[in-house]
């Protein structure tokens, strides 16, 4: 398909409901393309008050400005995707009642507001249901004939926000016989209460996780190609198993600083599970703390660019290596609108003389970080199970992009597998993957052994790692599980003692895998490797990315010290000692051949000193 071949960061540009200019659009996509980035992404969103009458939603006329402003970010070499939907999730005043999302109370009482339609229907319109694709449908029966024209053109990406459905007792139709039929009891009787049973609501959320990624994200990535297109998809915040939904569509995107950088591995996992080149993200959104709308964001059109570029490269530490800027409104020359949540581009951002480094600084590294195939030795077993037999999450843990364990914000990897720089893996892909010659294979990824530390495994989770122990897979298990479900599988215990005694699987890591081990040292910043060939690369992030979290400290970036560190890497059978010297403000990009040599690339940029410790 040709995508994404240039490594330059994209913008979200918020188009508002109103008027639409061509000389607008040409002015717009001039100063991006002069700054060095490589595309856009459209997000049509709100009215502002002085926004004018423009076209009404997916007319022919809107049509038309989207195919020309396609037309011309195409002539002066920049990409052009389109968010399919106006604001998020999906929805809006022509979706009808029998799609709209449902919950088992009867239809769902949210509705799109903040839409590009406001100005022009009465009332907000329905979110679609996401449970049924039939449903999808029908919506992209819709969207896609707006957006039809625009992709004859050429390929873009279609792009769904993350979730943000309400997912409280979600339901659609036949959801009650499916479930009966799998777990053999009757769901209706507990649906009321459901918290008070986490048995049941396990098994009521892992069937809908299973509804999530085959009614929607599997149909929406065929609906893309089928238009001509390809998909790039923020899965976080649904109620499914991350890795395998990632999997499903072509771009996995996520998103930071409401989400950690460490949040980044979950699609960069399923990209390497699935053989997907890149992995994108939504960067420097609500940057320094979020404010609902009307906003602004704490210290909007102030952001400093060296705290920009360690959020950065705490995302390529993480497996990111495509950056979508979190966005530029529409302005005409001399205008100055702003989107509600920050980060602000443009030609009135303060920092907009430094747009131009930045970008160069951030196409160098992604070229990097695209190469090859991400380094995989260690799979880590992703707990699902725990995180869905759980439920909220602490009111002092609770953000405004997370309120459920479910929703895996806070799921890290365990400290003493740091250094093997591992991989997240799920019981979708171990059902799929196979063991032979030694090694762990699904798809271009190969594992030499599976960490598993979960409280509660699933039978059917547990009868593949037996499967797999079985075959001579080396697996550490770090604790005995415990069922989850309502209903008790009798030869579970049976086959954990099987499988505890199968002598490739260990309680403990041990020391005699120390070959996978790829970086040792006292204390080992972020990092990321892709291995090209006979060549590895491997991005350490300046050690103040550990520390990142939501929100960003205004000027948190501010260092003065150079900090020196010893490592060494186990690479193509070589032991291979160095320091690590992290200058203020920089990271460090080593690369390593089979013959053990070592070679650091070129990639410093020094943003200006931020004025604020």
């Amino acid at each position: 398909m040709g995508i994404y071949a240039s490594s330059k960061p994209y913008t979200r540009w918020w188009w508002f409901s109103g008027k639409i200019r061509e000389e607008d659009i040409r002015y717009q996509l001039d100063w991006l393309k002069q700054h060095n980035f490589g595309g856009v992404e459209i997000a049509w969103v709100y009215a502002l008050r002085d926004s004018g009458s423009g076209p009404r939603w997916l007319s022919e006329e809107w049509s038309k400005l989207v195919t020309y402003t396609k037309r011309y970010a195409l002539k002066i070499g920049l990409g052009c995707d389109f968010t399919f939907s106006t604001l998020w999730p999906f929805g809006g005043s022509f979706v009808r009642e029998c799609d709209a999302s449902k919950t088992f109370r009867g239809l769902s009482t949210q509705r799109l507001w903040k839409s590009w339609e406001e100005p022009h229907v009465s009332s907000a319109g329905y979110i679609i249901n996401h449970l049924d694709h039939k449903a999808l449908e029908h919506y992209a029966q819709k969207m896609g004939a707006a957006v039809k024209l625009a992709l004859q053109i050429g390929p873009s990406a279609l792009f769904c926000d993350s979730w943000e459905v309400c997912t409280d007792m979600l339901w659609t139709e036949g959801f009650d016989k499916k479930f009966s039929g799998k777990y053999n009891y009757d769901i209706n009787v507990y649906m009321p209460n459901i918290d008070k049973y986490p048995d049941i609501r396990y098994d009521y959320r892992r069937l809908l996780a299973e509804y999530v990624l085959k009614e929607f994200y599997i149909p929406f990535t065929n609906i893309c190609h089928d238009l001509g297109g390809f998909s790039r998809v923020q899965c976080h915040g649904a109620p499914t198993d991350l890795l395998a939904a990632y999997s499903a569509v072509d771009i996995p995107e996520s998103e930071a600083s409401l989400f950690d950088p460490h949040f980044s591995q979950f699609a960069a996992s399923a990209a390497a599970l699935s053989g997907k080149r890149i992995v994108s993200a939504e960067s420097f959104t609500c940057l320094y703390g979020w404010k609902p709308w009307p906003g602004p964001g704490p210290y909007q059109k102030q952001e400093q660019v060296a705290d920009m570029k360690l959020l950065v490269d705490g995302l390529f530490a993480n497996g990111i290596n495509f950056i979508i800027w979190h966005g530029m409104p529409y302005n005409p020359q001399g205008v100055h609108n702003q989107f509600y949540a920050s980060v602000h581009v443009g030609p009135d951002s303060p920092r907009a003389s430094e747009f131009v480094a930045f970008n160069n600084y951030i196409e160098h590294v992604s070229e990097f970080m695209r190469r090859g195939i991400t380094y995989c030795d260690l799979a880590v077993y992703l707990p699902l199970e725990d995180n869905w037999m759980r439920n909220e999450l602490p009111k002092e843990k609770q953000r405004p992009s997370a309120k459920y364990f479910w929703e895996l914000q806070y799921q890290k990897f365990a400290h003493e597998v740091y250094g093997y720089r591992p991989v997240w893996i799920s019981d979708y892909f171990l059902e799929r993957a196979e063991y032979h010659d030694g090694q762990l294979h699904y798809g271009d990824a190969n594992f030499t052994s599976l960490y598993v530390d979960v409280e509660w495994l699933d039978r059917e989770a547990l009868s593949h790692i037996l499967r797999l122990a079985q075959q001579g897979l080396p697996i550490f298990m770090k604790r005995k599980p415990v069922q989850p479900g309502f209903i008790k599988n009798e030869s579970y215990e049976k086959d954990l003692r099987r499988l505890f005694n199968i002598k490739n699987v260990k309680t403990t890591l041990q020391k005699q895998i120390a070959r996978l081990l790829l970086v040792e040292g006292g204390d080992i910043p972020e990092f990321w490797c892709r291995v090209d060939g006979d060549d590895a690369f491997i991005f350490f992030a300046h050690p103040k990315t550990k520390e990142i979290t939501y929100p960003m400290r205004y000027g948190y970036s501010y260092c003065t010290e150079t900090r020196e560190l010893t490592m060494a890497v186990n690479f193509s059978g070589k032991k291979i000692e160095f320091k690590l010297v992290f200058e203020p403000y920089q990271s460090i990009l080593v690369r390593i051949d089979k013959a053990g040599n070592l070679d650091f690339e070129d990639i410093y940029f020094k943003p200006e000193i931020p004025q604020y410790k």
